[in-house]
Order: structure tokens, then C-alpha cells, then sequence
């Protein structure tokens, strides 16, 4: 994941490493082959490099390309495709409509999973229930758009793993990690079968593994750290 060079490296994330939207980056980038750095933020501390590369928002990831920042996770997947385009695989579809639909579920991810996802951890105030009920809805709405996008084959993107799957799977390491921590199922195989098996295949992949930790990793933290999270927000409102 690092280039374990003295000197700064040309492509560095600035992230940590238990944010999906973090994760979605490492994974672009090491489907790509690009060499990178992962400059781990301290939690409830933001660097000063953080602050100076995304003014706006303040947010990881960013990613520094010859020091030039690239912020917003689903932006910077689709730059990290057009910066390295001669290097295989394209990450997102050349057919406008294809582009456009995972693009559209992509933009769908975002909004029925972070939250409810947290809200699962324990990390946010909420219904349990209703959050599990959000998560399972938007999982059938995407047991259908599997088949529609990717055609019948192993991925969204067809053939190998593209922008939609990078979208939904960087999620997984989290949704597995909630299925133990709230004890409750969530990619049930025998409701979305086929995302199931996605999953699997998605998770199995040398690039999305040496980016995603495995599942105990993200139940540790949860226990660790997620009632201290908790607190320090309440703290600061």
C-alpha cells in the first residue's frame, strides 16, 4: 500500500485506513498499479496538510497527485481512471447510458449506507431496526441493478471490477464488521443471492484485499473506539 520511499511520493491519500471512502481510493489506485503513500490522520485531529488540501470541506480522502489534491472519494476514483487511462483496467463504462446508471447507484450507495451503517456500530443515536431496514432495501434495489449493469457477468463492471463495484464494495468491510456487531443479517444469500456471491468474488480480489482489512479488524475498532467517537462528537456540538 505504501511505496516505502525516503522521498515524498508522487501519489499520497491522506485517510484513515477504517474509512470506506478511504478505502475505495486505495482500492482504484491498486487496481491501476499506481505506487502510493497512505498518510494516516489522526482521529479528531486534523493535519494541517488535511486542511491546507481541502479547505472547503475538511474531510478525508484526499489525494495528493504531484502535490496537487484531489478531494470527494467518487471523484477521485474517476480521476484516478482518467490520470492513469493508458494503464488497464478502465474503471468506468465508455457507453454513456452505463456510465451514467452506475454513476447513479453510486451516488444511491452513498446515501443509504454511511449513516445507517454507523447508526449500526453504535457510533450514531438511532433505530437499529430501521437503520438494518434501510440497509436491506437498498441491497434488493441493487440485487436488480447487478444484473442490469453487469449483464449477466461477474461484476458491475462487467468482466472485472469497475467504478459501481469499487462504490458498494468499499462498504463491505463495514457491513460485515455490523452483521456480527449487531447480530443481524444483512447480505442474506437467500435474498440477494447474487450479490452475495459478488461480494465474495469483490473481497477476493488481490487489489481490493491488500486495500480492505479483514472483517475482525473493523469489529476491534468498532469495540475500541466507537463509544469514544461517540462522545468526543456529543462533546463538540
Amino acid at each position: 500500500m505504501s511505496s516505502g520511499k525516503q522521498e515524498t511520493a508522487a501519489v499520497r491519500v491522506l485517510g484513515r485506513w477504517p474509512s470506506p471512502f478511504v478505502i475505495r481510493v486505495l482500492i482504484a489506485l491498486g487496481l491501476k498499479g499506481v505506487d502510493h503513500e497512505l498518510v494516516e490522520e489522526a482521529a479528531g485531529n486534523k493535519s494541517e496538510l488535511l486542511l491546507a488540501s481541502n479547505p472547503v470541506h475538511k474531510k478525508i480522502p484526499v489525494l495528493l497527485h504531484h502535490g496537487r489534491p484531489v478531494s470527494e472519494s467518487l471523484i477521485i476514483v474517476q480521476y484516478v481512471d482518467e490520470a492513469w487511462a493508458s494503464q488497464a483496467p478502465a474503471l468506468i463504462p465508455s457507453d454513456p447510458y452505463a456510465r451514467a446508471a452506475e454513476r447513479f447507484w453510486a451516488q444511491y450507495v452513498d446515501d443509504k449506507f454511511p449513516t445507517a451503517i454507523r447508526v449500526l456500530r453504535g457510533r450514531l443515536d438511532g433505530d437499529k431496526e430501521e437503520a438494518a431496514a434501510q440497509v436491506c432495501a437498498a441491497l434488493q434495489h441493487l440485487e436488480v441493478a447487478f444484473v442490469e449493469c453487469g449483464q449477466g457477468k461477474d461484476y458491475f463492471g462487467g468482466d472485472g471490477v469497475g467504478y459501481l463495484d469499487i462504490a458498494l464494495g468499499s462498504h463491505l468491510g463495514w457491513v460485515r464488521a455490523v452483521e456480527r456487531i449487531a447480530e443481524i443479517r444483512l447480505l442474506d444469500a437467500a435474498k440477494v443471492p447474487k450479490l452475495a456471491a459478488w461480494a465474495d468474488r469483490f473481497c477476493a480480489h488481490p487489489a481490493v484485499a491488500n486495500a480492505m482489512p479483514n472483517v475482525d479488524r473493523f469489529v476491534e475498532f468498532s469495540v475500541k473506539n466507537d463509544g469514544v467517537l461517540k462522545a468526543a462528537s456529543a462533546n463538540s456540538k
